[in-house]
């Protein structure tokens, strides 16, 4: 039965234009001449991404969608000392800044520390991009991480919002800027960055002392940080949230499922660990006596997952929508979309419960045959947990000519290592999952298993027909007559749904009436 999905379309109240400062002239004046002439000429400089200067070879423009030399001429040493000369200190990341500006310079160096080659990255100051999820952060009061992979934005918008905090909030803000790409490279932040205050970070990986001391020293309202990446990040993060400081970060990841199954970040979402029930309370919920729960109350109260640069996905309650996750309803969420015009457009994506496998009791007599898996390439506990969740008759095996199916990922399939291609040449059979979640896991498991019990799956299927029927017209639907595990596994499905279900008749005739919820 599909889960249909309940959404309201409103157009946000803000609209407003996105806006760039690059600060060009500056990057082209550390360039030697040619370099700088050539591109000068060139109608595409707003599209520039970066310069690549590496000696013995030409030197390369590279735009959002092609490259191009800018001289025949090779890069000698004089034009490497010419740019180093006038750019910022090389940090031991090899990394230097142009004052003012959020340019970065990237060197290569030889064995013996010599820089050999200069990679000179075009920052951009874009103004409006915070404008789809503007009154989050400026009318909340809660702590927001910002959710998504490389290059789709974060640090821009994570800039963005420290201004509009300091600016138009009037909050006490201070940035923890750890390689200087939100404020730039100088003592003197970027404008972008409005009256936000900057603290440098002397090394990567004392981000998360610095976060401390942001706190203790300079009362800050706001905190905001980018790429919260370790452990200790993580516990500092939890930390100034305890203090009650407002926590506005960015993280790498694609979704809420991706922090879950982090165990380094999984406390930004409150961690996860296993929780066995009492019987009584197991009953209840309907599911297995050992669950996957929330350990503690989230860092972070709300989760934005940045799809692209233009749709974003909202997580107001990350509480509860890690909650649902964990017991295999999906989440609540907000869907936004900045439209070519300016405004932005909110859907309002509530999803029917889904009908997810649960337990079935049996006696011997019944017992299942059993599936024998290789899990090759994915994570083997979490796949002993699935398995123990859904009380699936499977089991996993050491050695692939023990079992009836290899499982992976595609990520596995399309690398074909040297194991899983000997694998695939001795005619096992292979089954690829799209990633590896619990999800995909369960996915796999029910599917596969369904193909060999038909028996199953029709009393399953009656039981949805009957829910359909019980939700849209309000009125008792009787079932079929089942054998009393089958009425065992219909009754589970029928308390997911939050609807009444009894057991009615005389063997072999008892049957499940369905009620509608009381």
């Amino acid at each position: 039965m599909p889960s249909p999905l309940l959404s309201e379309h409103t157009p946000a109240e803000q609209s407003s234009r996105v806006e760039t400062v690059d600060n060009l002239d500056l990057l082209l004046e550390v360039l030697p001449s040619a370099v700088r002439e050539s591109l000068g000429h060139d109608p595409q400089l707003q599209t520039l991404l970066e310069v690549v200067i590496d000696l013995g070879r030409p030197p390369e423009a590279r735009y959002t969608e092609h490259t191009v030399y800018l001289r025949e001429n090779a890069i000698n040493r004089e034009d490497l000392q010419f740019i180093v000369s006038r750019v910022g200190t090389f940090t031991h990341d090899n990394r230097a800044g142009i004052p003012s500006t959020l340019h970065r310079i990237s060197a290569l160096r030889n064995r013996t520390g010599d820089i050999i080659g200069l990679t000179c990255r075009v920052g951009r100051a874009v103004f409006g991009t915070v404008n789809i999820v503007k009154d989050i952060i400026i009318q909340d009061k809660k702590s927001v991480l910002l959710l998504g992979p490389p290059g789709v934005g974060k640090t821009t918008l994570l800039r963005e919002a420290a201004r509009v905090l300091a600016d138009e909030a009037g909050k006490r803000v201070i940035v923890v800027d750890t390689s200087n790409e939100i404020a730039g490279d100088g003592d003197i932040p970027h404008p972008a960055i409005g009256r936000a205050r900057r603290m440098q970070v002397p090394s990567p990986d004392l981000q998360h002392k610095v976060m401390i001391e942001a706190v203790e020293n300079h009362m800050p309202e706001v905190i905001v940080v980018d790429e919260i990446g370790t452990e200790a990040e993580a516990t500092a993060a939890r930390t100034i949230a305890e203090r009650g400081v407002r926590l506005i970060a960015t993280a790498h990841g694609s979704a809420l499922e991706n922090l879950i199954q982090n165990p380094t970040l999984a406390d930004l979402i409150g961690g996860i660990q296993s929780v066995t029930l009492g019987d009584e309370e197991a009953r209840r919920r309907g599911t297995q006596k050992t669950v996957l729960e929330r350990k503690a109350p989230p860092t972070f109260d709300v989760l934005i997952e940045i799809h692209d640069r233009t749709h974003f996905a909202v997580h107001h309650d990350v509480a509860e929508a890690v909650d649902a996750f964990l017991r295999g309803r999906p989440p609540r969420m907000e869907m936004r979309a900045h439209q070519q015009d300016g405004h932005v457009e909110i859907t309002q994506i509530t999803p029917t419960p889904t009908l997810s496998a649960v337990p079935s009791p049996e006696s011997q007599s019944e017992r299942r045959k059993v599936l024998r898996i290789f899990p090759y390439g994915i994570n083997r506990h979490r796949l002993e947990q699935v398995i123990h969740d859904l009380d699936a008759p499977a089991r996993l095996m050491s050695h692939p000519a023990q079992a009836d199916v290899v499982l992976t990922v595609k990520g596995q399939l399309k690398r074909q290592p040297r194991e899983l291609r000997a694998l695939i040449e001795q005619g096992l059979s292979l089954y690829t999952l799209r990633s590896d979640t619990m999800m995909q896991m369960g996915k796999f498991l029910r599917e596969r298993l369904a193909e060999s019990f038909p028996e199953d799956q029709s009393a399953i299927a009656d039981a949805e027909a009957a829910i359909e029927q019980v939700i849209e017209h309000q009125e008792p639907v009787e079932l079929a007559p089942q054998k009393p595990r089958l009425r065992r596994l219909q009754h589970e499905f029928v308390k997911r749904y939050g609807l009444v279900s009894k057991s009615e008749g005389e063997e072999p005739f008892r049957r499940l009436v369905v009620y509608p919820a009381q």
